[in-house]
């Protein structure tokens, strides 16, 4: 598995979102103690952010009701934030309480999407947010905050880019460390991506930006290397791809981790992940979530990862070698 080159190029932050992204979605409940170890395993590859579960009410998401022993016991490797989805005061009062490095808030710059994921309009959601921000600063936390829909609603379609900005903008006023720019439903592609994205970091840059992709439409990687272009440095992926939306119908899972980082070390970005230690993880998700994940990069392996030549090649080799030219 070392034939992937782990260059010292440009380099690209890779943020962890299987464990709460993905789980969410999972109907067979994965053991506490193993999402443990999956997170201690995780914490070992070079992945410079794990989001770890989600402090939402345990009957919303009984897959992460177990979200504060979870970030309790964890192991904390040097250099990586621990951070988690938190939706109201009462979810950050909880994440704050069990150690949690970074604070990560939703909203959805769709109206529709919204109402329909979260029951509420987006100024009910801001300023239910806005006192957030406010528990984490007082509590000296870090936040980020994560905009749903931004290339597309599956119901809306196109979401306006100056609306989606002025959301952004009014987060950044209250002091956020960083913004997370979410294709929730696979509906970006390329060129708006890198408009989207250059704008974002013209418009912010002191602000933590990251990109959050779904690969619904088969355009994640094309999307990911379209916002390095534009200047991006930070993207959330998910081990295996798992993930999904439960409002956005026909969403798949977010970008693959190991698919993500086998292809830009390829290209010669650092991502200072182990791409062996990503595959060894990805391996065990089968047996916790009891299916197969999408990753094509578990199924076919690296690009160099070789085969024998078929066993009767030799004979095959000198009949062809006896022909007359």
């Amino acid at each position: 598995m070392n034939n992937v080159w782990q260059g010292g190029g440009r380099r690209i932050h890779i943020q962890e979102v299987g464990t709460r992204d993905g789980l969410q979605m999972e109907a067979q409940f994965v053991p506490t103690e193993d999402k443990i170890a999956l997170v201690d395993q995780l914490s070992a590859t070079g992945v410079a952010k794990i989001e770890v579960t989600s402090f939402t009410s345990p009957k919303a998401i009984p897959a992460l009701r177990d979200a504060e022993i979870v970030m309790r016991e964890i192991r904390r490797a040097p250099g990586v934030v621990y951070t988690a989805l938190v939706p109201n005061v009462r979810g950050a009062e909880r994440a704050i309480e069990s150690r949690t490095d970074e604070l990560n808030l939703v909203m959805s710059a769709s109206a529709t999407h919204n109402l329909a994921n979260l029951r509420m309009t987006r100024e009910q959601s801001f300023d239910a947010l806005a006192q957030v921000v406010r528990t984490a600063q007082q509590a000296g936390v870090p936040v980020n905050v994560s905009l749903s829909c931004v290339f597309g609603c599956p119901m809306e379609g196109d979401v306006d880019e100056a609306e989606t900005a002025a959301w952004a903008q009014r987060f950044v006023d209250l002091g956020v460390q960083g913004l997370t720019l979410c294709d929730t439903t696979g509906m970006a592609f390329p060129t708006q991506v890198g408009r989207v994205t250059r704008a974002a970091r013209e418009r912010w840059p002191g602000t933590e930006l990251t990109l959050h992709f779904h690969n619904t439409r088969g355009m994640g990687l094309a999307n990911v290397l379209a916002a390095i272009d534009a200047g991006a440095d930070r993207f959330d992926a998910s081990l295996g791809g798992l993930g999904g939306c439960p409002y956005a119908p026909g969403a798949s899972g977010n970008v693959c981790t190991e698919e993500i980082v086998h292809a830009l070390a390829l290209m010669g970005y650092d991502t200072g992940v182990d791409l062996e230690a990503l595959l060894s993880a990805s391996r065990l998700l089968p047996v916790l979530i009891g299916h197969d994940t999408p990753s094509q990069l578990l199924k076919a392996g690296c690009r160099l990862d070789l085969h024998p030549a078929p066993a009767d090649f030799e004979a095959v080799r000198e009949r062809a070698l006896a022909r007359p030219h």
